[in-house]
């Protein structure tokens, strides 16, 4: 105990003096900044490399507080007071009408909300239905390994490609019970989710995120552009190789290993901050069935589909492509998850699994399973605003224009690197490409060159959104798995800038190939061998990952054996019993007949000494 003390204490150490540095030079700032204010009032920070500052600020925070809402609100404020020039008056109206208000109002953050509610609520009424129990007992019949419960999370992450907002939730709330079971951390959970949701969804043509590139293109076939870039999205496609290859050789680095040993050892979380660590706690019905889990899923899949596919206009004489090219995705998932939701209740209250007023005790509870997620996202999109307003978007496009005269072939590498900077400090991945890639396209490159940095700008718009504290699908993916966001931001950020390093090189090769199948072979080969060069030097921590595996498998089939040797046990005793039940019962036939043929000799005595009596 006095080592754990020990190490405790000097974490805590730490993050104290970490804690003050920051804040020491984050003050710094600000006081120059204002120093230069007041000295010339002329002095502008709009369109400078100081907007970029209060995502800084805030991210910096998190990182070293593992504190996200303080963080993002001191980002806030700090946005606030550059826009204002350091008027408190103003920064104060700026934070809550321009800002957080604003951003509440705003009619597609605000259908993103009503989508997070109802989704909170169908959770609630699947757990509380017992649905999600039945299918946790289920499942683990099926999946009995560690590996098999990460596979299973991936292959549902890649099957619901729709919507990255819609993957994480779902595959969140399906495979939990399961992960959990197989002693998996919610860290790595959320991994898993985060990593089949943009990237997947970045290479699927139908999808919300293919609907928000084909609307950004202007002048051009939007669709076939997406298209024809998907095999030079050399971020999106390494980060699926290397969950495949991860998953497969038991490999995992960086602090993620230390959450997969303390998962190994039944600590889910391994730090203190379980911001969802009693969500399950109510009591569910013993009547859910499995099908109350998957039919929810599937009615909710199928709604939000026909949801965005509606506000395509597919119902009005559009085609299918264009529908899904033109539709509103938060309008769609909105009115999807509502008519979703309609369904869930009529079907469970038909099934009579729960009473009414237990159907609509799930409401308040899964609005309050999503609050967390839902202030995150406020203050995510607020930060957002607030870097826009102070023109970090031009000032970030700016630099890449100026270098668009330099050597052709270093562009789509340019691309990558600006793109996941600015999606980075945005959070937001979407309007990162929606600032750059008219300026990619508008540049002029030649063919394949233009494709490949097209290509570049989506994949780096998908990492800085993988990698950045604030972005709303890291946020979604850490709501999903039920794991506090600083854990799953600290222990992702390792992975994703392996991918995004490899990803860089590969841009500059395909920059001078301009042949995919080079280009991606090389790169694929490029981010297996790092991984096998990985795996050899974490040989003995794998081997001891590999030993409790194998102490599980033990166990597994000690457990079956004991089983098996108890009902065999049984099956004796109750022959045995039923043995001693016939035996006793012959020998209760036995003396039944005895006893008859007693009483019949002794009524024929008695007879015969009537007819004696009589005879005399």
């Amino acid at each position: 105990m006095s080592s754990e003390n020990t190490v405790k204490t000097k974490k805590k150490v730490g993050t104290i003096i970490s804690t003050v540095i920051v804040l020491t030079l984050l003050a710094a700032a600000y006081g120059f900044l204002a120093y230069t204010k007041i000295t010339d009032p002329s002095a502008q920070f709009v369109g400078t490399a100081w907007a970029l500052l209060p995502p800084i600020t805030a991210i910096g925070l998190a990182l070293v507080t593992k504190e996200v809402y303080s963080s993002l609100f001191l980002g806030i404020v700090s946005g606030a007071l550059l826009y204002s020039d350091f008027n408190l008056v103003k920064a104060t109206e700026n934070v809550f009408s321009e800002g957080i208000i604003a951003n509440i109002a705003d009619s597609y953050n605000a259908g993103i909300l009503v989508f997070l509610v109802a989704l909170g609520i169908i959770v609630a009424l699947v757990n509380r239905a017992g649905g999600s129990r039945a299918y946790g007992q289920w499942a683990t019949k099926s999946i009995k390994t560690r590996k098999g419960a990460q596979f299973a999370t991936f292959g549902l992450g890649v099957a619901i490609f729709v919507d990255d907002y819609f993957n994480c939730l779902t595959v969140g709330s399906v495979m939990r019970p399961i992960t959990d079971k197989q002693r998996i951390s919610r860290a790595k959970l959320a991994y898993i989710i985060d990593a089949t949701a943009a990237p997947i969804c970045m290479i699927a043509p139908i999808s919300s995120w293919a609907a928000a590139v084909t609307g950004v293109v202007e002048g051009e076939n939007g669709l076939a552009l997406f298209c024809r870039a998907i095999p030079y999205n050399f971020y999106s496609l390494l980060t699926i190789a290397m969950i495949i290859f991860t998953i497969a050789v038991n490999l995992d680095f960086g602090s993620m290993k230390t959450h997969e040993i303390n998962a190994m050892a039944g600590d889910l979380y391994t730090t203190d901050a379980r911001p969802f660590a009693n969500a399950e706690d109510e009591q569910t019905s013993t009547k859910g069935k499995v099908v109350d889990l998957l039919l929810p899923v599937i009615l909710l899949i199928g709604c939000c589909i026909t949801g965005m596919l509606y506000t395509g206009g597919l119902f009005s004489g559009t085609s299918f492509i264009d529908a899904f090219a033109n539709c509103d995705a938060s309008l769609g998932l909105a009115l999807g998850s509502a008519v979703a939701l309609l369904f869930v209740i009529v079907y469970l209250a038909l099934r009579r699994v729960m009473k009414f007023n237990e159907l609509m005790d799930c409401i308040p509870q899964g609005f309050k399973a999503m609050v967390p997620a839902i202030m995150i996202l406020i203050f995510a999109w607020t930060l957002g605003g607030m870097t826009s307003n102070l023109g970090a978007k031009e000032y970030v496009s700016g630099i890449f224009e100026n270098s668009a005269g330099s050597l052709q072939a270093f562009l789509p590498a340019i691309v990558f690197l600006v793109a996941a900077g600015l999606s980075f400090s945005t959070g937001t991945s979407w309007g990162t490409f929606g600032i750059l890639l008219p300026i990619v396209v508008a540049v002029g490159l030649p063919g394949e060159l233009m494709i490949i940095a097209i290509s570049a700008c989506l994949a780096g718009a998908v990492c800085g959104d993988h990698c950045s504290p604030i972005s709303d699908t890291t946020i979604m993916s850490s709501t999903g798995a039920q794991c506090d966001h600083i854990n799953h931001v600290s222990t992702q950020i390792p992975y994703a800038l392996l991918v995004a390093a490899i990803s860089f090189v590969s841009y500059i090769i395909a920059g001078f190939i301009q042949n995919v199948w080079i280009a991606l072979p090389i790169a694929l080969a490029f981010m297996i061998g790092t991984l096998v060069l990985m795996k050899l030097f974490q040989k003995k921590p794998v081997q001891a990952a590999e030993a409790v595996e194998a102490e599980e498998s033990v166990e597994a089939v000690e457990s079956v054996e004991a089983e098996e040797a108890v009902e065999a046990e049984e099956a004796v005793e109750a022959e045995e019993a039923v043995e001693a039940v016939e035996a006793v019962e012959a020998v209760e036939a036995e003396e039944a007949v005895e006893a008859e043929e007693t009483v019949e000799a002794e009524e024929t005595v008695e007879v015969e000494e009537t007819v004696k009596i009589d005879a005399e």
